[in-house]
């Protein structure tokens, strides 16, 4: 794998790393909090994220040794509106700036699976920003946001709230395959 590219899928494997860990201690404030559908939310996020990580992971599959590895990473315990918009910032940022220059090195160098797993994670981003403005929403107007069910893609990190298509609309996979939240 050309260097850039395997630098750029690190820096976005710590990234997406960190963002997991993240949302599950943010999830954890949510439900203190008193809003446990935003908790759910956090938490089925926070395994879209491994999903990416992991795809990200096996998409240097032949990159092996010990890296010091650079991602940016949103830090602080505010509360859930402050966690909320953290949470947009950087998902907004992931699909404003940093997939859309990652994804266009990887295409510059040919990297077939660094491209895939890179522009999965950039359309599920995209939803979960949205998901994310919804609930921070709620929340700001003293409610919890109404997702009695979030569904995961496994491929690709897909995020539908109530209810999900047939088919992912990112990879396709079927709806038999998500994980419910």
């Amino acid at each position: 794998m050309n260097p850039m590219t395997a630098d750029n899928l690190r820096s976005a494997f710590g990234g997406e790393s960190q963002a997991h860990m993240r949302y599950l201690v943010w999830a954890d404030k949510a439900e203190k909090d008193g809003f446990p559908n935003v908790g759910r939310l956090f938490k089925a996020i926070s395994y879209a994220e491994q999903i990416h990580a992991t795809g990200h992971f096996t998409a240097m599959k032949d990159e092996s040794g010990d890296f010091s590895v650079t991602a940016g990473a949103g830090f602080g315990l505010g509360s859930t509106s402050e966690n909320l918009q953290g949470a947009i910032n950087g998902e907004l940022f992931e699909v404003e700036q940093m997939y859309p220059a990652y994804i266009a090195v990887a295409e510059l160098q040919g990297e077939k699976q660094a491209i895939r797993s890179m522009n999965f994670a950039l359309e599920a981003e995209k939803l979960h920003a949205e998901l994310y403005q919804e609930a921070k929403d709620a929340v700001d107007s003293g409610k919890d946001v109404d997702f009695n069910e979030v569904y995961v893609c496994p491929i690709c990190g897909y995020t539908a709230a109530n209810g999900a298509e047939d088919k992912c609309p990112i990879c396709g996979a079927k709806k038999e395959l998500f994980k419910k939240f």
